[in-house]
């Protein structure tokens, strides 16, 4: 009686819901017309535009990620050797005064700012042979370099001050000295100098020409300031008629479609079977957009199985079907359930062989013990042969 009573009523759903499905206006998308309007947006982004740069780039990258190159408060150690044993002399150090000039015993004054450690060994072995020595050999190492300190925070594993060498006072050495980027960063890295508090520059340091920007910008200064932007977080938020509603969060620069959120959210709700839902995301402009899914044509493959941003909610909502199948199933066919489930208990206790053989004959002898006894004597007796007469 109770399946006719639920087949009657989940026939009279269908009839219910074209009824009433004309009331509720729905102000949803088409996912067809997401689509669309994602393209169109795509298509009127502006293209970057490429850094421009006073001097040719390729020159400026060969400058500064080549050879150490001296400059003024450097201080450099020099050793002065010749053939004889008795003149091998220990390295004495000499700092580069603000002209980038050395100032060395009888030869005085010598320009080596803007020079290698080898150019600057040939220009101190010009100046000794021959006007002073025969020939000599020379060997410049630096002994302490002048530095600049940066402050680099954000996304990077060891924020604090950098001391850069003049040769790397630039983003991506700041970075690097800071212990380099964390896994929660973005790639995007943003310049505000202390002594320009108006100048801000972003650049995305995953892109080749932005990176070149990066090391071809004007020198770091002290008191510049370097963060690391962290990544948005990856997190999509699924919820409604699915077992797990709750927020799912991914790695960095993981891709999540539909079907996979809401299969890590446990499924749809099996007692209700819900085959539609809405996605709802953020637009750049700040508005939001609600999208119709039909996830039973998603599962098919008939409609794409679109990608989630983060941020996105994923929601499966009650519809007219839905809340009439739960109010059916609620007050209902629970009720029939719990005595369907008393019936088929009870069965599985008396038809279970592994039941039959634990109790054996002791249910005949706990509820009818003397009618057991009696069955059990008449049986023996039968069993017995007959007295002769």
């Amino acid at each position: 009686m109770a399946r006719q009573h639920r087949a009657m009523l989940v026939g009279l759903i269908p009839a219910v819901v074209s009824v009433i499905a004309g009331c509720a206006a729905d102000h949803r998308i088409s996912l067809d017309q997401f689509i669309a309007e994602q393209q169109r947006m795509y298509e009127a982004l502006p293209p970057d535009a490429a850094p421009q740069f006073a001097e040719d780039s390729a020159a400026v990258l060969d400058r500064q990620l080549g050879a150490l190159r001296l400059g003024p408060d450097d201080v450099v150690a020099i050793t002065l050797n010749t053939d004889a044993v008795a003149d091998q002399r220990p390295p004495f150090p000499v700092r580069i005064d603000d002209a980038g000039e050395i100032d060395l015993p009888i030869v005085g004054a010598i320009h080596v700012a803007g020079l290698t450690l080898q150019e600057a060994e040939d220009a101190v072995r010009a100046a000794y042979v021959p006007a002073v020595l025969r020939d000599v050999s020379v060997y410049v190492e630096l002994f302490q370099a002048q530095t600049t300190n940066v402050l680099v925070i954000g996304a990077v594993s060891a924020p604090g001050l950098v001391q850069l060498r003049r040769s790397d006072r630039d983003l991506l050495h700041a970075i690097v000295g800071a212990g380099g980027v964390s896994q929660a960063a973005s790639g995007k890295a943003t310049l505000r100098r202390i002594r320009r508090p108006h100048e801000e520059i972003t650049l995305d340091l995953t892109d080749p020409t932005q990176l070149r920007a990066a090391v071809t910008l004007d020198p770091l200064q002290d008191g510049d300031i370097v963060t690391v932007q962290a990544a948005t977080p990856n997190t999509v938020f699924v919820g409604g008629l699915v077992n797990f509603p709750r927020p799912q969060s991914y790695g960095q620069g993981v891709k999540l479609n539909v079907l996979q959120a809401i299969a890590a959210s446990g499924g749809v709700r099996p007692d209700l079977s819900p085959g539609e839902g809405t996605l709802i995301r953020r637009m750049p402009d700040g508005h939001d957009v609600h999208v119709r899914l039909d996830l039973d044509r998603i599962a098919m493959g008939a409609d794409p199985n679109i990608e989630l941003a983060a941020g996105d909610i994923l929601w499966v909502p009650h519809t007219l079907e839905t809340r009439i199948l739960e109010f059916v199933n609620r007050n209902f066919f629970l009720r029939a359930g719990a005595s369907v489930t008393y019936t088929a208990t009870a069965a599985d206790f008396l038809n279970s062989n592994a039941e039959r053989q634990a109790v054996g004959s002791n249910l005949e002898q706990t509820f009818d013990p003397y009618g057991a006894l009696l069955r059990n004597s008449a049986l023996q007796q039968l069993s017995q042969p007959a007295p002769p007469p």
